[in-house]
């Protein structure tokens, strides 16, 4: 489950057919990369660099957001050192921009921390594990995912008290992992690393034999939730009826309904403002999805608070029925700004920033929604923007970080490890990444030094955030 079956001896050392370089090359071509950029650059890292000021790069980010919804992320982001890393892509895109560069180029997912990776279910209706948020997703350095995987690990580790000496013990184990995942992955056939996941069941049963009884028993309770937390979970939760009528229920500030929001000679125009924000969204699915798209009508939307980093973005829940009341689909409509990384790594390609996380979302996933697609509309404050579509809960669900003992975090940590080389392989070129990672710890033991040095700098950044707001710089709400 969690290794690539390796195919037999092929002609390593064929001729090249149609001008393609062979596998001996390709991986003899990212160990020559080691010249320019030795692997014990990656765990190089400046704190000190003049004029970083973390708490300007979050309100820079946050100067487009619902400026009411702003207070909410920051006070999410201030409960803990991890809660805050959570939040702050930005800012490391910001202290990476001048680290050296392996010249290795994947899609990266943009925001791996340990956190938004979890459980999911398939189109084939199995739960898998994955990564599972790209809002930041753009082509870029490999390492600078391994780095805010690894990062995330360490900090999450101090969150719980975890020493200094198991704090490095599980960098090391995920940055092995992920260089071993290569590895395999470079020895595995094209079709291979595409069709290769982990599935939720066959990983519990793996590691019934690895895990402590506590563990074992949380991941169990994991899986077991996410069958449970399904579109008619949400709805359960979401909705009401009120005079006869199926709406979603409004719990102010975090879900606002629209009809809340606009101007009372509105309220009537909600089908066809709805109408109007999915046209070009529909154009995006594939014809079979589309088909079962139009079985559903519209009932009611409204604009929902999620996460920690997006916080204060445009977020609207779509509630929609099919064949009843009873049969209900409910989709997440998320807006897409440009990917924290593109003042590092250049711009993306594509001009709806929705497209960009859908298309970097189904490149890096092993499944992805059947209703995942974009969109650009103009919102009802006059503006144009991008946006992503999903299903807003079909079978997701994650184990608590904050409740992993070492032991736990440290597996938990591999696993992350081995879905992001996995993504990695798929949309770069494994074999010179591998050729680039070696066979010797350097790798690891560079990215552990990063981790530890990176986490000094976010416990600081945090305590600076909190310094803002107690200084009256920034507002934060606590309660929410």
């Amino acid at each position: 489950m969690l290794t690539v079956e390796r195919p037999a001896p092929g002609p390593d050392g064929a001729a090249r057919r149609g001008g393609r370089p062979t596998p001996k090359e390709r991986r003899a071509s990212g160990k020559a990369l080691r010249a320019r950029a030795p692997l014990d650059g990656i765990g190089a890292f400046d704190p000190g660099r003049a004029g970083r000021d973390p708490v300007a790069l979050l309100e820079e980010q946050s100067a487009d957001r619902v400026p009411e919804l702003v207070p909410i992320r920051y006070g999410r982001m201030l409960q803990s050192p991890f809660a805050f890393y959570r939040g702050a892509a930005r800012v490391m895109a910001a202290d990476l921009a001048g680290a050296p560069r392996s010249g290795l180029t994947v899609q990266m997912c943009g925001d791996a921390h340990v956190a938004n990776f979890g459980l999911y279910g398939s189109p084939e209706r199995r739960l898998v594990f994955d990564a599972n948020d790209f809002d930041e997703t753009l082509p870029g350095p490999f390492e600078h995912d391994v780095q805010r995987l690894v990062a995330s690990l360490v900090v999450a580790a101090r969150g719980q008290g975890v020493g200094r000496k198991q704090r490095r013990a599980l960098a090391l184990a995920a940055g092995r992992r992920y260089r071993t995942a290569m590895a395999e992955f470079a020895e595995a056939r094209d079709i291979e690393v595409w069709y290769s996941r982990i599935d939720a069941e066959e990983l519990q049963r793996d590691l019934s034999e690895q895990l402590e009884s506590g563990p074992r028993k949380r991941l169990a309770k994991a899986i077991e939730k996410a069958h449970s937390r399904d579109t008619m979970q949400a709805f359960g939760k979401l909705t009401e009826v009120v005079d006869g009528r199926l709406r979603i229920r409004a719990e102010p500030p975090l879900l606002v309904p629209l009809r809340d929001l606009l101007p009372e000679t509105e309220e009537r125009d909600l089908e066809s403002r709805f109408h109007a924000l999915i046209r070009q969204y529909r154009g995006t699915l594939q014809s079979d999805r589309r088909t079962l798209l139009e079985r559903y009508s519209f009932v009611d939307m409204a604009r929902k608070v999620v996460g920690v980093g997006s916080v204060g973005t445009r977020c609207w829940v779509v509630l929609l029925t099919g064949r009843d009341s009873d049969d209900p689909l409910l989709l997440q409509v998320k807006e897409a700004s440009r990917s924290v990384h593109e003042d590092v790594v250049g711009r993306s390609s594509y001009t709806n920033q929705g497209h960009r996380v859908v298309a970097g979302q189904r490149l890096m996933q092993q499944a992805s929604d059947i209703f995942l697609g974009w969109q650009r509309t103009t919102g009802i404050d006059g503006i144009e923007r991008d946006f992503y579509v999903r299903q807003l809960r079909d079978w997701k669900g994650s184990i608590e970080v904050g409740e992993l003992r070492p032991e736990g975090l440290t597996t938990y940590g591999e696993l992350c490890a081995w879905c992001l080389a996995r993504a990695h392989a798929r949309s770069g070129d494994r074999i010179a990444v591998a050729g680039y990672l070696g066979s010797s710890p350097a790798f690891e033991n560079a990215l552990a030094d990063f981790a530890e040095a990176y986490a000094d700098v976010t416990e600081v950044d945090h305590d600076r955030l909190a310094a803002a707001v107690a200084a009256g710089r920034l507002e934060a709400r606590s309660d929410l």
